[in-house]
């Protein structure tokens, strides 16, 4: 099966704004969403407690923005996501929340130039699977890693794959009991197949590995439950 094309998912997501918009629910699709929101703001905060400037990757409509604020206000924002309806969402829900700079930029990640040493903490929640082959994936982590100031944290939450088929079987089949359990079974089979249509997921040894390869010299697991983890890693030389 041929995966959705870059202009074929920005479609579904300009048309999903209100569902990334609930800072109590967060995606509901998404195993502990709100556990995970919380977690990872509150870990960002704390590894980089001084922190001026956040680029949030796939920002959709400003969640995880949203919860860093609430620990490091004031905070120079930059967002950036395929879908202009989700930006503009975030940017309205955001402006409110900081006097920093705020910036919203629409794009695909593997395509634009995210400098060197800007960003104190990058977010990049729910956007990663949707990379492609391996070189995809090391180019966007290494362009992640070039884009982080000394000490700063890369901050990761997503769907994530398996490399024992044995436990992804068993792990997909606890995830289809979760989504009919949450709805019904039509919403079990309509998340399945938008998943197989859209996303290439990596495990998450592979991405810590991968994070280690480009240049994070400590890496960290924060959450994991069934196909969902939340991770991350500090760029040296910060102290």
């Amino acid at each position: 099966m041929s995966k959705s094309t870059v202009d074929e998912i920005r479609a579904r997501f300009d048309a999903d704004v209100e569902r990334f918009s609930n800072l109590e629910t967060g995606q509901s699709a998404t195993v502990d969403a709100p556990y995970v929101l919380d977690l990872i703001a509150e870990t960002a905060a704390a590894a980089t407690p001084n922190a001026c400037a956040v680029l949030d990757v796939g920002c959709g409509a400003g969640n995880y923005t949203l919860k860093l604020l609430e620990r490091l206000p004031n905070l120079d924002c930059t967002l950036f996501d395929l879908s202009r309806p989700m930006l503009d969402r975030a940017v309205a829900r955001i402006a409110p929340k900081t006097s920093g700079r705020l910036e919203a930029i629409q794009g695909d990640i593997r395509e634009v130039d995210l400098g060197s040493e800007r960003f104190d903490i990058i977010l990049a929640a729910a956007v990663l699977h949707h990379l492609r082959s391996d070189e995809e994936w090391e180019a966007v982590f290494a362009k992640f890693h070039r884009a982080l100031k000394p000490g700063g944290g890369l901050w990761v939450s997503d769907l994530v794959a398996h490399d024992v088929p044995a436990v992804g079987d068993a792990v997909w089949r606890r995830y289809g009991e979760h989504l009919a359990a949450l709805r019904d079974e039509p919403y079990r089979e309509e998340v399945f197949a938008y998943i197989e249509r859209e996303d290439t997921p990596r495990s998450l040894p592979y991405q810590l590995g991968l994070m280690r390869r480009v240049g994070f010299d400590r890496v960290d697991v924060l959450h994991k439950r069934l196909c969902f983890a939340a991770f991350g890693g500090i760029r040296s030389g910060g102290g």
